[in-house]
């Protein structure tokens, strides 16, 4: 996501979406993810359904990558997880990392 301005932590990403604060742009990246069993993959982390979500199937670490085709400002990074739902699949440690390819990736917040 995008945004003109700061936005707080723990805003709601798609009311700020409807205002105007903040642009969706997920759907200009290829998005991929290092495993996923089948139909918990890539369609259910991006839908906007709460009960669906992304399921890993195979050792860690587990990586979802967002690649854009071009270079692409990126001030907002929103992710939804849900401890109460489910604690034991509930990440304990969430990396960002951004690069111009795979391989120059550099960590940026922790």
């Amino acid at each position: 996501m995008t945004t003109p301005n700061k936005t707080s932590p723990g805003a709601d990403p798609k009311q700020l979406e409807r205002t105007g604060t903040v642009r969706d742009i997920g759907s200009q990246a290829f998005w991929s993810l290092s495993s996923c069993k089948p139909g918990f993959g890539v369609d259910q982390l991006r839908d906007d359904n709460l009960e669906s979500y992304w399921q890993s199937d195979g050792s860690q670490p587990y990586l979802v990558n967002i690649q854009f085709r071009r270079k692409t400002t990126v001030k907002t990074l929103c992710i939804y997880a849900d401890y109460k739902s489910d604690e034991s699949y509930t990440p304990s440690k969430i990396s960002a990392k951004v690069g111009n390819n795979f391989h120059n990736l550099q960590e940026i917040r922790a």
